[in-house]
């Protein structure tokens, strides 16, 4: 497992921001792990450091923030006014909101360009991009709006997700296991770095977690005490889980009394250098082998066309072909529409019709036009 436990260390990576992109981080997590606690924190500590950042909002259903957003999905779309018009519950009012933000997602990258241009031209380049999700995890994470959201944000800058885990809730070892097959699950859904965050350490320590994701040993001894055959289930998979855990960043935060934002941020910095080194390469060689098979697509449909236009060309002079074309220079179509052997037969056969006289109506004595 890779811990990011150095403070001093977020000083230092500081100092190359002036030659990279700003970093967005995308921070998810369940409802009531603290994820718009976690922000204020952000907002507060970035605030005071006069630290250059852009803070996003895409919860539609969240009646107050305790932060100021950049940009806000509720000045977009009206939550409560899509729920009455498409007669849609919370949850779907929240994903329908979102779906309709999504389409105007690039106007908020022309935004969070202007301001990163006026922050190179003062020198003082912007450094984060922090955005909050709704707390409905899945509305976000497995949703058509989240993926392109992310993959937007993935195609012009570092991108990292921020996986907020409520800390007393794991101090079971089975909810644990739970809260890192979820965190495994989104690393490979959205093939970004992860950074999973134990939020509310000042309840209760992140220790534990820390040593159950060194120590497979003592994992299976906190198992051990489950009797249900959830416990059974989460030994089974703790073993596969154990590779995982060596790639993964993970950190103990307070968002209540700030204690670990330092490793936070160094945390994040690590994973946007993560994301240079890995993602954004494969990104552009996936990039390339789309524009190459587009190029060569087009190549194709242009050597089609060419073959069917000189298809379509006139027959050279001289030729059999050439005669035929004289007679009739339309090929696909042919001077007569019924064309007969016997074109007098025809014309017996069919001689022109007589009008029919209209039927007069005579009365009865009974009967009244």
């Amino acid at each position: 497992m890779a811990t990011a436990s150095s403070p001093a260390a977020a000083s230092s990576s500081a100092a190359d921001a002036t030659t990279r992109q700003p970093t967005a981080c995308i921070v998810i997590g369940m409802a009531g792990s603290g994820k718009t606690t976690l922000m204020q924190r952000l907002n507060a500590d970035l605030h005071e450091a006069k630290a250059p950042y852009y803070l996003v909002n895409l919860d539609p259903a969240v009646l107050e923030t305790p932060f100021g957003a950049n940009i806000d999905v509720r000045d977009t779309v009206n939550y409560r006014e899509v729920m009455k018009q498409y007669q849609l519950g919370p949850n779907g009012g929240i994903l329908t909101a979102l779906n309709f933000f999504a389409t105007r997602f690039e106007q908020v990258l022309t935004l969070i360009e202007k301001r990163r241009a006026d922050h190179m031209a003062r020198g003082d380049p912007l450094r984060y991009v922090l955005l909050d999700t709704p707390g409905q995890i899945e509305i976000f994470t497995w949703s058509a709006s989240g993926q392109i959201i992310t993959e937007s944000l993935a195609s012009v800058m570092p991108t990292c997700v921020v996986y907020v885990v409520d800390t007393p809730r794991c101090q079971s070892a089975v909810t644990f296991m739970s809260n890192m097959l979820y965190a495994c699950s989104i690393l490979y859904k959205m093939k970004l770095p992860l950074v999973v965050v134990f939020n509310k350490t000042d309840v209760a320590s992140s220790d534990t977690c820390m040593a159950w994701m060194q120590d497979f040993e003592a994992f299976q001894a906190a198992l051990q005490e489950e009797k249900s055959y959830m416990g059974t289930l989460a030994q089974s998979m703790a073993l596969m889980l154990e590779e995982f855990y060596k790639t993964l960043t993970a950190v103990g935060v307070s968002a209540l009394t700030g204690d670990g934002i330092d490793a936070f941020f160094h945390a994040v910095d690590s994973a946007a250098a993560e994301y240079e080194a890995t993602y954004a390469v494969e990104m552009r060689e996936k990039r390339r082998q789309r524009d190459e098979a587009r190029a060569a697509k087009q190549a194709s449909d242009a050597e089609a066309y060419a073959a069917d236009g000189a298809a379509e060309l006139p027959p050279q002079p001289g030729s059999r072909r050439s005669r035929c074309y004289a007679l009739n220079p339309n090929p696909h179509t042919h001077p007569n529409p019924n064309p007969s052997p016997h074109p007098n037969r025809n014309r017996d056969r069919n001689p022109t019709p007589t009008p029919t006289p209209t039927p007069t109506l005579t009365p009865t004595p009974n009967q009244v036009l």
